[in-house]
């Protein structure tokens, strides 16, 4: 009987786990199947653009796994029983016996009324397009960005360059790129002037309203408000019986394991890890890499009877966007502090588009380029379809 194993969510981290792990093991010992909600793969780096008006390539889930032994299912988790070793969904159920939770994360509104009700976001695919709808309503007017992280700054510059009839104002809670070096940090600040943003710093968004915020007694207009203040994981996590951090995040060993259930495993921003330095991994398309390399191995490992590489967990820096042909990439010193050398303008445009082209094209190849060593499952390790720690 195959060994299942069932990843949940087709972001950057599961799709290419799940690809790995079809590489590397034998199809006649383990089923592979991956869930999602959306059918498409989301460039989720890129949803501010698609916000601001622009169409990406489609990437069908169905095209991306055929071929390679994984089945794909569309549907919506609403939740998961770690103790019974089942997931719901929205059109019913699936039983797994090792699971790589990679639900990714969704909108922060930390609390703050009236965010759900009036203001927009592009943490979703949905949302992004809900968005754009209210743009493309706006012949003129000021549209309110709440936040002062690089989701934040991309969505501001971006709806800035490609809606130019609009007035653009950023609200933060603190310093606007008060983490980048001072190079960065003045690039940055020249691009907000090119482009005509406004910035309010250290203004915390106390209430959003059908007419914009307030912050400390201040109100804000705006005809939309774009709330960009962070994310969150997902509650599910929380809800399974899986051992998780105050952020909702799974807790795992050095090796992606949840620290609470054997078998299971996660991977992206799901998964609360340090990097090398000692300090938190952020929630990112580069930590999800990271994390996801590290879990597809130690799935391997603990089926096979062999050995988990160790991956290096490390955030090297900061790549944003300030509309299509600028950007700032900002080098860290392997976790959290950044370093005195960065890259600015076209160059660091020309970067960051090849970095997600790539990361783009290896998720439509989840298979492609993998070493085709494929394992056997040790028996001693997998029986009756139970994971078994030794």
């Amino acid at each position: 009987m195959q060994h299942r194993i069932t990843v949940l969510g087709a972001g950057y981290a599961g799709t290419w786990a799940a690809g790995y792990l079809a590489r590397r093991l034998r199809r006649e010992d383990a089923a592979i199947t991956v869930v999602n909600a959306e059918p498409d793969f989301v460039e989720r780096l890129r949803l501010h653009q698609v916000a601001a008006g622009q169409d990406l390539k489609p990437r069908p889930l169905a095209d991306v796994f055929a071929g390679t032994g994984i089945r794909f299912r569309q549907a919506r988790v609403t939740a998961v029983d770690a103790d019974a070793k089942a997931v719901s969904l929205d059109d019913g159920a699936i039983e797994y016996d090792t699971l790589l939770y990679a639900l990714g994360s969704t909108v922060a509104d930390r609390g703050v009324p009236g965010v759900a009700e009036h203001a927009h976001h592009v943490a979703g695919r949905p949302a992004a397009l809900r968005l754009r709808e209210r743009l493309d309503g706006l012949a003129s007017g000021t549209v309110l960005v709440v936040g002062g992280n690089l989701t934040a700054i991309e969505a501001a510059t971006e709806i800035a360059e490609s809606r130019p009839g609009l007035r653009i104002v950023l609200a933060t809670s603190g310093e606007l790129g008060g983490w980048l070096g001072a190079k960065a940090r003045r690039h940055l600040r020249a691009a907000f002037d090119r482009l005509g943003i406004a910035i309010h710093e250290h203004a915390e968004i106390t209430e959003v309203t059908a007419t914009g915020a307030v912050a400390d007694g201040r109100a804000f207009t705006a005809d939309a408000t774009v709330w960009a203040a962070g994310f969150a994981a997902h509650p599910i996590a929380a809800a399974s019986g899986l051992d998780v951090h105050e952020t909702g995040q799974i807790l795992v060993d050095r090796q992606m394991r949840s620290l609470s259930h054997p078998g299971v495993y996660a991977a992206g921003d799901s998964v609360f890890s340090l990097a090398e330095d000692g300090e938190v991994l952020p929630m990112s398309c580069a930590s999800a890499g990271f994390t996801s390399m590290q879990a597809a191995n130690a799935i391997i490992a603990d089926l096979t009877g062999t050995r988990a590489d160790r991956i290096p967990l490390a955030y090297y820096g900061n790549h944003i966007s300030l509309g299509r042909k600028d950007a700032v990439f900002q080098a860290f010193h392997l976790g959290s502090r950044s370093t005195s050398w960065s890259l600015q303008g076209r160059t660091a445009a020309r970067l960051k588009n090849g970095i997600l082209t790539g990361a783009a094209y290896g998720v439509a190849h989840p298979t492609y380029g993998l070493p085709l060593r494929r394992r056997r499952l040790n028996a001693a390790r997998t029986h009756a379809n139970q994971t078994v720690p030794v």
